[in-house]
């Protein structure tokens, strides 16, 4: 019998489950989790897990991980101060593929050096310049990116320039060669970049759910689900962190097919961050050939494709005050919700919430608090942000206490963005208590804050809501508007070539919001998803049935949809991709882009064989370090060719070797 530990730490829950032998649940737990220290949650969630089933710790074969924390992070754009280092590139290069908004304003060197389409040196690396570079920017700076020009051709100056780095400052280095064998070098940065913002987020959170297992005797393996729904080994995980975008959302795709069988449907994940939208096709998630999109960002790495809003039970409630009925919206930025926060800090958030409830007016941050994240890294803060960080301390205040200029709203933001301040307000979350729909933390607060919010104005002068149930109402009704908007889109982008509009305008179309209400005028008009949706998450059943209704599609709600991450983190296999070109540079000579270098050869199979060969041993060996047992090895190519003369000419080859396997287990 092999005991399976499923384990996924989102944005507001840590989740674990039980299962048998890949067939059944015995057991599944939540805890909160605990951004100061991930290990507190992490535990929480297994303990009551192994209390619940009694099983030991020595019977646990695998344990698995599965998160949402960096596709949160990307979403809501947090992360750690990175470095990036781009060779053989113009300035101009900085601004293609969201380059600049990557870096969020970090530091950024262009360096002369990179290579040529072929693989041979386009200009030496300047290695004086970066090592100036590194001693004037370098403090404070907790992961670097490199991206070379034509680096995936040959990457010996992004390995030189990881080394300087390394010697002199010591901390961790991304080069883009090592996330994507494609080309377009912009994208690559951009990716290495993300990558580099995520180290510490992620370092931390594997390394501290390690050392909870050790702690609670669990000796077994642990793996990490990466964004296409495989698994690899935390250390891999690691070392690349940006393959743990969507993460969660992944093992949740494949929970779902385990739960429920379906072969053809679309799967609907909304968590406390995000709401994460994918298809399944014949019973299998499609993988994003454009490489994953998360937030603003579309990077290089293989992932389901999925469309993730930024939506979800805690995102922030916003007041539209244009025109003279106004109306709310929600997201993209998670909230504490009110009713969490004043669970843990009852007498605060009271005292405020009833301050503000006698006050004759409204004050602009009224049913707002804040709080600081300890434990994160406060390297790089600006002497106002660093004052304001000390100015919150390690207690919870009313947000209108600590801002005293317009200056320090931007400070706020920047510490938010870095983790290391969260802002707690009203949520879909604490309309759910209101409404008697959750009941897990401070109802009494979120009806205070509720009321609070309902006396704001709109542009007709008239409250937003009679009272907090009228509120609570309405923001769940604008949470299924915009749940059934975003599964709309994700339909549309299916069919989009059929279509020739962009999704979201289709979606939006004002016949098509008649035609769901069942417009019959003149015109009788009709609307439908036409395919089952699977509702997950811990808030599922009490979202989704409307959702249903709003878009007439059959809605299917599985027993454990709240713990779908962390089902689908132990059902997973391992599974490791390396890709490879040959190219022709001239006449006769057919190159191998290796990991060392390009190497020539006189005939195009013999290069492919050499290709394959070593692109075999790197899929096998990363499997096998993985932790993988009774190994395939899958060989896809693409081969381009011309005709010339009357006689077919090789011109490209890209192979892609895969190597997949089930993670070996401690025992069973």
């Amino acid at each position: 019998m092999a005991l399976l530990l499923g384990v996924d730490t989102g944005g507001t829950y840590t989740d674990a489950v039980l299962i048998r032998d890949e067939k059944e649940v015995i057991a599944t737990a939540k805890s909160l989790t605990t951004r100061q220290d991930l290990a507190i949650g992490v535990g929480g969630a297994i303990r009551a897990v192994l209390d619940q089933s009694g099983v030991t710790p020595e019977q646990v074969s695998l344990a698995a991980l599965s998160t949402t924390l960096a596709t949160n992070a990307l979403v809501e754009g947090q992360g750690g101060r990175v470095a990036l280092i781009y060779i053989g590139f113009s300035d101009n290069d900085l601004d293609r593929h969201g380059l600049k908004d990557a870096l969020k304003g970090d530091p950024a060197l262009v360096l002369a050096g990179g290579h040529t389409y072929a693989g041979s040196e386009a200009a030496p690396l300047d290695a004086v310049a970066l090592e100036a570079f590194l001693q004037t920017e370098g403090p404070g700076v907790t992961g670097f990116a490199v991206a070379g020009v034509f680096a995936t051709r040959n990457p010996a100056h992004e390995i030189e320039a990881a080394r300087i780095i390394h010697e002199m400052t010591g901390a961790p280095v991304t080069c883009s060669h090592q996330l994507s064998a494609k080309l377009n070098g912009p994208k690559r940065a951009v990716t290495a970049v993300l990558n580099a913002r995520l180290i510490g987020m992620i370092d931390r959170l594997i390394g501290r759910a390690q050392d909870t297992l050790r702690d609670l005797g669990i000796e077994a393996p642990m793996m990490v689900v990466r964004g296409d729904g495989a698994l690899m080994s935390g250390e891999q995980a690691r070392e690349r962190p940006i393959e743990t975008i969507l993460s969660g959302p992944a093992a949740s795709i494949v929970g779902a097919r385990w739960m429920t069988g379906v072969e053809h449907a679309l799967v609907s994940d909304i968590g406390g961050t995000t709401t994460d939208v994918a298809l399944i096709k014949d019973g299998k998630p499609a993988i994003d050939p454009a490489g994953a999109r998360v937030g603003a960002f579309r990077t290089m790495v293989e992932a389901v494709a999925m469309r993730t809003t930024g939506l979800g039970g805690d995102s922030q409630v916003h007041l539209t005050t244009s025109g003279l009925a106004g109306g709310l919206t929600l997201g993209p930025r998670r909230v504490v919700p009110v009713s969490l926060i004043a669970s843990e800090a009852p007498e605060v958030v009271h005292a405020a919430l009833d301050a503000q409830l006698r006050a004759s007016t409204i004050g602009e941050h009224d049913g707002r608090f804040v709080r600081a994240v300890p434990g994160v890294p406060v390297a790089g803060l600006s002497e106002r942000e660093a004052g304001l960080l000390a100015r919150i301390g390690m207690h919870v205040h009313p947000l209108g206490q600590i801002l005293r200029t317009r200056m320090e709203h931007g400070s706020l933001n920047r510490l938010v963005d870095r983790g290391l301040v969260q802002v707690s307000g009203v949520t879909p979350s604490d309309a759910s208590h209101v409404l008697g729909r959750a009941d897990a933390w401070d109802r009494e607060a979120a009806e205070k804050a509720l009321t609070v919010f309902a006396r704001r104005r709109v542009g007709s002068g008239d409250m937003v809501a009679k009272d907090a149930a009228g509120l609570a109402q309405m923001i769940i009704d604008q949470l299924t508007e915009q749940t059934a908007l975003t599964l709309l889109e994700s339909a549309f982008a299916e069919e989009a070539e059929s279509f020739g509009l962009p999704e979201n305008e289709l979606a939006r179309h004002v016949l098509m919001q008649r035609a769901l209400a069942g417009h019959r005028g003149l015109v009788a008009m009709e609307a439908s998803v036409n395919v089952d949706v699977v509702g997950l998450g811990a808030s599922a059943h009490s979202y989704y049935p409307a959702v249903g209704e709003r878009l007439h599609c059959n809605m299917i709600l599985p027993q454990h949809a709240g713990v779908a991450n962390a089902i689908g983190a132990v059902v997973g296999r391992i599974t490791m991709r390396r890709s490879g070109t040959v190219t022709v540079p001239a006449e006769g000579k057919f190159r191998v882009h290796l990991e060392s270098g390009p190497v020539d050869y006189q005939a195009s199979g013999e290069a492919l064989k050499v290709l394959e060969a070593a692109l075999a041993e790197e899929a096998r060996g990363a499997a096998e370090e993985a932790g993988a047992k009774d190994i395939h090895v899958h060989v896809e190519r693409d081969i381009r060719t011309a005709q010339v003369e009357a006689r077919e000419v090789f011109v490209e080859g890209t192979l892609t070797v895969e190597a997949s396997g089930r993670p070996r287990v401690a025992h069973g």
